[in-house]
């Protein structure tokens, strides 16, 4: 047997060797897709990724002469030297003809274009998605058949007896064809003509007539015919087997700094990348509060110059207000990941974590809570009443997990941490 493989390779390269190529060169595209996902918004995940790396990453093993050992060359052209000359060696460095850099080294960057699943594999190749209790195929559209009218063909199973009925007594009345109850009287009205005395042969011999066309009309009409025969017919529709929702929960109160805030959307950004990679449908919902809460679109939520005081738990019953409105659990994969300096009013705190415990990590997949802080502020950002009041949930709600963050830098470890397969160094 031989087979032929005639995909389509991208952009006509070989796709073995492009796969080659990225697993030799798997620990430089690593970094420079870290560096990639910096300057994508939360939703921009559909698509490519053009990246740069180093092209020391590009050599291939070569073999060379060694140093050592007692050599005999034969130099064609040589009109400078003779057998026993000393030939002074050359300053080391020294670049000759051309200007470098102020070490003596350098390398150009190779660029190349990642394609989506190449990108996220690589960027999410060691983390899983934990707790789907609600796990179906991953990235996959399953066919499902959808009704789309009636044929008139099909199998059996699929025949539709009201409307293959319905058509069948139409197309008989249209044609005429006697009832049952019709010949029945025709055939009582021959056998009492028959059995009076005296009997009249003309008027038999016309009710006969009569009965023999009725049975003729009615065995010339079949009762089913192929056209009307009537079939369920059904589409394959490709539908998303998985869906999911990301709750992006953030203070904007006056203590939430610009500088804060993006380190929020940093990891609002990779939660959102890392659920694309397990479903198909992921909506995003972006809702911040201050004393109140509200649903608003992404320009506002990270951008907006609104500030006030600090309830947190106005967030917690808006997001149950979106969740009753729009994304029943039965049919949503519910995610949520809260942003937060860690401020709160001490009458609430409490009420947060009843609202937290009882009514949010019921319904969620994962949540997951990060306190932003600067880090002149460090100490100050671990006694934070919200940071209290949580930590008594962590260990104890397997779908909880709770981080500190300081940098950017620390967004993917942290991230990394969150999500991390069991028995994996984050």
């Amino acid at each position: 047997m031989q087979i032929v493989d005639r995909r389509r390779n991208p952009q006509s390269k070989s796709l073995g060797n492009r796969q080659r190529f990225i697993r030799r060169a798997k620990a430089e595209i690593r970094e420079a897709v870290k560096d990639a996902i910096n300057a994508r918004k939360v939703g921009e995940v559909h698509g490519s990724e053009q990246i740069t790396i180093r092209s020391k990453g590009l050599k291939e093993p070569n073999f060379t002469l060694g140093r050592e050992g007692k050599r005999d060359f034969v130099l064609p052209g040589n009109r400078q030297y003779q057998a026993g000359d000393s030939i002074r060696r050359p300053n080391q460095g020294r670049a000759s003809g051309r200007k470098g850099s102020p070490d003596g080294e350098g390398q150009d960057g190779f660029s190349f274009t990642l394609t989506r699943d190449e990108f996220l594999n690589m960027f999410f190749e060691d983390l899983y998605l934990p707790n789907m209790v609600k796990t179906k195929l991953k990235d996959l559209r399953a066919p499902q058949p959808q009704r789309a009218g009636f044929s008139t063909d099909g199998s059996p199973s699929r025949l539709n007896h009201v409307r293959t009925m319905r058509r069948s007594l139409a197309r008989r009345r249209a044609l005429g064809q006697p009832s049952k109850a019709k010949i029945d009287e025709a055939e009582a009205e021959l056998a009492a003509a028959e059995n009076e005395t005296p009997r009249d042969e003309d008027a038999i011999a016309a009710l006969r007539v009569r009965l023999e066309n009725l049975l003729r009309l009615r065995k010339s009409v079949p009762f089913i015919d192929p056209l009307d025969l009537q079939y369920n017919r059904y589409e394959r529709v490709a539908k998303p087997t998985t869906q999911a929702v990301m709750f992006c929960l953030m203070d904007a109160s006056a203590s939430m700094t610009q500088e804060l805030k993006d380190l929020a959307k940093r990891f609002f950004m990779l939660l959102h990348v890392f659920l694309t990679k397990h479903y198909r449908e992921v909506d995003v919902v972006f809702i911040r509060h201050t004393s109140t809460a509200q649903e608003v679109d992404e320009q506002t939520f990270f951008y907006s110059d609104e500030t006030g005081g600090t309830i947190v738990s106005s967030v917690f019953y808006e997001m149950l207000r979106v969740v009753k409105a729009r994304y029943p659990t039965a049919d949503w994969n519910i995610y949520a990941a809260q942003a937060s300096d860690g401020d709160n009013f001490f009458e609430d705190t409490e009420r947060c974590y009843e609202v937290l415990s009882e009514q949010i990590l019921p319904i969620c997949q994962y949540f997951s809570y990060i306190q932003v802080y600067d880090e002149e502020y460090m100490s100050m950002s671990e006694d934070s009443p919200l940071w209290d009041s949580y930590s008594a949930l962590e260990g104890v709600a397997a779908n909880f997990a709770m981080r500190h963050v300081s940098s950017p830098a620390d967004i993917y470890p942290v991230f990394h941490d969150l999500f991390s397969r069991p028995g994996v160094d984050a």
